[in-house]
């Protein structure tokens, strides 16, 4: 389907990350599955070919691009039928790596940004902790000044690339006395910093390909000029991040629901009952044809939402009412297409059924549909 917001240059990356997403990851994912894990030899991969430079500066051997690029490379994504590869890579693309690239000081984007373009490393995000998620200003894990430069101490939770990233961004409270929202840093942490450490892989509903780990930081020691953006400003860097976060989770789950719809048209084109095939039943075709026209309505309000954020349009609304509208929409249509699957959609390692699994996160990762739907309501 056709979008004005769409251009060539971005049906050039759409095809070559479909093309990719078919030939290399969807023949794999199983295998993936069951091992827990996206090899890092995929992530390298994808680095060489420059899946991983579209948002990241000329300067440092990306592209720079904007949101309207990560946009279709996450819906892209949403194809791969299994969550957790998908999210392994937006995590480290749209998700942790823009904190270095907005934020950071000149000497930190000279030393790690040209690596997070090529894939030589890999990043992850430390937000959540176990009594804290969508409630930033609520977090516990502390920073206090310690010579040239700072000493953790914490638990992160959740935190996706969590076992093998090898530099984290960790939010903690550098000023204890100030207002929760006020008092929060953002430190890079790199993997192997004594006291720094995963220590424990989580077994999970869905996204099972991604590594989803608890990290610990006892005593860890980072230096001054790890520290990310100014000292206190955390939260509002973390806020504005989310605006990235958000639409890349929307134009993952996008994806995800076009491709279930385009696996439940071809089963049930060729799934025969009662004397003919199931696409003859008036009520399943049209009912499927209810579904694309939501999700084919969602592509456009993500573009659109999209496009307001590269223009530099206060988009907090548009973005929030995305996030909660697809979160929503992916469950709903997954839910369809496995119940027209039948059977062969309850059983376990068939794509619609992973893809039912992978897609309940989707209405609470990255901001869940009743915080989205606040943020709404506060600009109604």
């Amino acid at each position: 389907m056709k979008s004005i917001y769409i251009n060539e240059d971005l049906e050039a990356i759409r095809a070559s990350v479909r093309e990719f997403v078919e030939n290399e990851i969807v023949p794999n994912v199983e295998d993936w599955e069951e091992a827990r894990a996206v090899p890092r030899e995929l992530l390298d991969e994808m680095g060489k070919l420059g899946f991983f430079s579209l948002r990241i500066p000329e300067e440092y051997g990306g592209l720079g691009l904007g949101h309207m690029a990560s946009l279709v490379f996450a819906e892209e994504l949403g194809r791969i039928t299994a969550g957790g590869v998908g999210v392994t890579i937006l995590v480290h693309t749209d998700l942790a790596t823009p904190y270095l690239t907005k934020f950071g000081s000149e000497e930190l984007k000279d030393r790690w940004l040209p690596k997070f373009a090529t894939g030589e490393m890999i990043t992850a995000i430390g937000v959540t902790e176990p009594d804290a998620g969508s409630d930033v200003a609520a977090l516990r894990t502390s920073a206090v000044r310690d010579g040239e430069g700072w000493r953790i101490n914490g638990t992160k939770m959740f935190i996706t690339n969590g076992g093998f990233a090898d530099v984290v961004f960790i939010a903690a409270r550098t000023n204890p006395d100030a207002k929760g929202s006020r008092g929060l840093s953002l430190l890079a942490v790199e993997k192997g910093t004594k006291g720094f450490s995963a220590s424990r892989a989580l077994d999970k509903m869905g996204w099972h390909s991604s590594n989803t780990a608890e990290l610990l930081l006892d005593d860890v020691w980072v230096p001054d000029q790890n520290l990310i953006g100014e000292e206190n400003r955390g939260f509002y860097y973390i806020m504005q991040n989310f605006q990235n976060e958000r639409l890349v989770i929307g134009g993952s789950a996008v994806g995800e629901a076009q491709k279930a719809i385009e696996l439940t048209v071809d089963y049930v084109r060729n799934r025969v009952a009662f004397g003919s095939p199931l696409w003859e039943k008036q009520t399943i075709r049209q009912r499927l044809a209810m579904l694309q026209a939501e999700v084919d309505a969602a592509r456009e309000f993500a573009y659109r939402a999209a496009w307001m954020t590269d223009e530099g349009i206060d988009s907090v609304r548009e973005v929030s009412e995305l996030k909660a509208l697809v979160g929503e929409l992916s469950n709903k249509v997954l839910y369809n297409c496995v119940q027209f699957h039948g059977g062969m959609g309850y059983v376990a390692e068939t794509a619609i059924e992973r893809m039912y699994r992978d897609v309940r996160i989707n209405s609470i990762g990255g901001g869940a549909t009743e915080v989205m739907l606040e943020e709404v309501a506060k600009r109604l």
